[in-house]
């Protein structure tokens, strides 16, 4: 993860609009459109994405192979990762927001019948049982066993920039984008009970151990990427691949997540 810089490199006569299908996004496409001269995507520099979180994530791994900076304008419900809507000044919004590199998550899974499927993930990696029954999983920091077992419903890996989504709700901590760590944090585990997660080095290697993967199955997804029945799963951030998130400069995320942690 990076500090906010200035990101007045950025041309805004090169921007592209993308847009969720939800009413209120597609009617301030329009808006925008009718405003600016938006360019075909590729020829864009940067994207402009209208909608909520869930709809930038998508917006995010779609340009990841370009590396296009994002900025996202909320129009969806909670936007945390989004600026504020606003059809006027624009082409002034871009030229004075502050950039933010995030590093994803590179997660590999191996399902039962052997197959690799590999995806990233901007939030986190989780690992959730697919039946009644609990998940039993051995966990590898660094190619050494740290728990074994670990039953559960499942465990998850988040980035910074993630922390305040899924693993905040399964009790994880909230961490600071300049923090150098990852959040391993346990979903409703059921032993051993009083372990709550831990944080692990950036550069860490997590790997995750299905054991009875037939009689305890187990999915894991990277974001939105789902891989069902998994036995083993490993994570480590995709330093290859950066993605760039832009700010308002007063809104920006570092500033969003300290403020998360003061909330009553």
């Amino acid at each position: 993860m990076s500090k906010p810089t200035l990101s007045s490199s950025l041309n805004p006569e090169k921007a592209a609009f993308v847009a969720a299908r939800t009413v209120a996004a597609q009617r301030a496409l329009a808006e925008l459109s009718d405003r600016y001269s938006p360019v075909p995507l590729d020829e864009a520099e940067v994207i402009v994405a209208l909608g909520g979180d869930g709809f930038l994530l998508h917006a995010l791994h779609r340009f990841l192979p370009r590396r296009l900076p994002v900025f996202g304008m909320n129009l969806g419900t909670v936007g945390f990762l989004m600026n504020e809507y606003r059809a006027e000044g624009l082409d002034d919004c871009l030229r004075q927001a502050v950039a933010m590199t995030l590093t994803p998550l590179r997660m590999r899974a191996e399902t039962a019948e052997g197959e690799i499927v590999i995806a990233l993930a901007i939030n986190e990696v989780s690992l959730l049982r697919e039946s009644r029954q609990a998940a039993s999983l051995r966990i590898k920091v660094d190619g050494v066993v740290r728990l074994d077992p670990l039953a559960c419903d499942g465990a998850l890996v988040a980035t910074p920039a993630g922390s305040t989504a899924y693993n905040l709700s399964a009790h994880g901590p909230i961490l600071p984008m300049d923090a150098g760590v990852l959040a391993l944090t346990p979903v409703s585990p059921f032993r051993p009970r009083r372990w709550r997660g831990a944080l692990l080095p950036r550069a860490a290697c997590i790997e995750f151990e299905v054991l009875e993967p037939y009689k305890r199955p187990v999915s894991a997804v990277a974001d939105f990427h789902e891989v069902r029945d998994v036995r083993r799963v490993t994570v480590q951030e995709a330093v290859d691949s950066p993605i760039t998130l832009l700010f308002d400069p007063e809104h920006h995320l570092e500033e969003r997540i300290l403020r998360e942690q003061f909330l009553a």
